[in-house]
Order: C-alpha cells, then sequence, then structure tokens
C-alpha cells in the first residue's frame, strides 16, 4: 500500500516513549483494546521497559501472557494538525503507518482522522 491522504482530524499521541521491538523478541501481553472505534485486535504489551498496543497479527503467542515478536515494530504515532499531508504505507487494525511530506517523520495514525486523495 502506498496511498496519500489528507488529514481531517489532527491527532496529538498520548505515548512519548513508544514500545519498539524487533523480531523474535520475547513480549508481555497484557490486555486486549475494546473500543467503539473498531480498533480490533490490539493488545497492551510491556519489553524492555517500554509498554504500548501492538497487533495481534504481529505476536505469536506463547501463552496468555507471552508472545514472540514476528516482526520488528515501534509504537510511534505522529502528531498531525488538519490539512497536512502524508503518505501511507500499512494499514492495520483501523490505524495507517504514515510519513509526513512535509518532515518525512513516520509513525501511525488513526484511519479515521485521514481521507485518501
Amino acid at each position: 500500500m502506498k496511498k496519500q491522504f489528507i488529514v481531517i482530524k489532527s491527532h496529538i499521541s498520548e505515548y512519548p516513549d513508544p514500545i519498539h521491538f524487533s523480531e523474535g523478541d520475547l513480549l508481555v501481553v497484557g490486555e486486549k483494546y475494546v473500543g467503539n472505534e473498531g480498533w480490533d485486535n490490539w493488545y497492551f504489551c510491556s519489553f524492555n521497559g517500554l509498554s504500548g498496543w501492538v497487533p495481534k497479527q504481529l505476536i505469536e503467542f506463547v501463552n496468555t501472557n507471552e508472545g514472540a515478536a514476528k516482526e520488528n515494530y515501534s509504537a510511534s504515532e505522529l502528531n498531525v494538525e488538519v490539512q497536512e499531508l502524508v503518505t501511507g504505507f500499512k494499514k492495520i487494525n483501523g490505524w495507517i503507518w504514515c510519513q509526513k511530506l512535509s518532515t518525512e517523520e513516520q509513525g501511525w495514525l488513526p484511519e479515521l482522522n485521514l481521507k485518501e486523495i
């Protein structure tokens, strides 16, 4: 996927130190996300002193509280304002991994905050 989007709703990350890990790392798997946004299949995980939301598709469950990472991952979110332009590269569970055209910063944005152009 490589698509251009315009931001239709601003987004500010609530996680200044996002979880990140490499393929094969062992994660502590916590609660499953529950909400009305359509953000299904996210689990709150911990690794190396950091915590954050991880897509279920990236977790190879060892048991109910542990899982191995199936690939490299960062939970970094982009801070954006309305009318900014981004390129989307990967869509998963209601979020899109994007790059700002103005600064080349990368991170996740809620799909509902974006409109394809």
